[in-house]
């Protein structure tokens, strides 16, 4: 899986966490809306990289 479509996935399922936590105040979706967002800036630095080896590579 390409890593702009990783990121389009955890940020998805960060969405949904978040929902529940915030409306169901589910102490469990907090944890894991936690670690989709830590996995979305690992995701960020790799989609940056890519951007920029591609950017200097034209």
């Amino acid at each position: 899986m390409a890593t702009h479509e990783q990121i389009v996935s955890a940020y998805e399922n960060y969405l949904a966490e978040n929902e529940s936590f915030e409306t169901k105040s589910i102490k469990a979706a907090a944890a894991r809306a936690r670690k989709a967002l830590g996995e979305l800036g690992k995701l960020a630095k790799t989609r940056r990289a890519e951007i920029q080896e591609r950017k200097n590579s034209l």
